[in-house]
């Protein structure tokens, strides 16, 4: 692959997006930030988590997932537990996607976007000690469910409880790759 993106000192950080998504939500997230990111100048390959063997070769790293029932998807956790040396030595940041709605509360009173990290945040941050962690909203359409999830499609009680729709909240996913482009280009920056 030829690399294009170049910053004035040179060849452009090399960052790698990997992704874990089942319907297309959290690849869509993944996408946007490799966007952002080479809007920024630094040279991204975003990849699916089973597309890879290794993750060496990069700069800095953002893996992210959906999450379902407060966990990541098996290929993201397969990903990052193979490659926690790598991640840890390097920058990395970690996101979700999964709350649907625009509530920004719970019925407690409680965050909606905390509320909803996944398990593997905090087993993480001890494994690798990412930069940031971000839960961003997702997306959910009825008519692609397929398989054993199915099932919420035929349980109108469970299907009704689930507001249907694309949540994403770009401006905020493209304001947290800005400010990890922003520390990648300042510590490049640096002597």
């Amino acid at each position: 692959m030829e690399r294009t993106n170049r910053d004035e000192g040179g060849i452009a950080m090399k960052v790698l997006v990997a992704y874990a998504s089942k319907y297309g939500a959290t690849e869509g997230i993944a996408r946007r930030i490799g966007e952002t990111l080479t809007g920024h100048g630094l040279e991204v390959d975003v990849m699916r988590c089973t597309d890879l063997d290794a993750a060496s070769g990069y700069d800095a790293y953002l893996v992210g997932s959906a999450t379902y029932a407060f966990n990541w998807r098996k290929a993201a956790r397969k990903f990052v537990e193979r490659n926690a040396d790598v991640l840890a030595a390097k920058p990395t940041w970690l996101f979700s996607s999964g709350p649907l709605g625009t509530e920004t509360v719970d019925n407690e009173g409680n965050d909606v976007l905390e509320g909803a990290k996944p398990k593997q945040f905090e087993e993480y941050e001890k494994l690798i000690h990412p930069r940031g962690m971000q839960v961003f909203r997702g997306a959910y359409d009825h008519d692609k469910i397929r398989g054993a999830d199915r099932m919420i499609v035929w349980m109108p009680a469970i299907r009704d409880l689930m507001p249907e729709g694309d949540f994403r909240e770009w401006d905020a996913i493209d304001a947290w790759a800005s400010s990890i482009a922003a520390e990648l280009q300042a510590a490049s920056a640096r002597p």
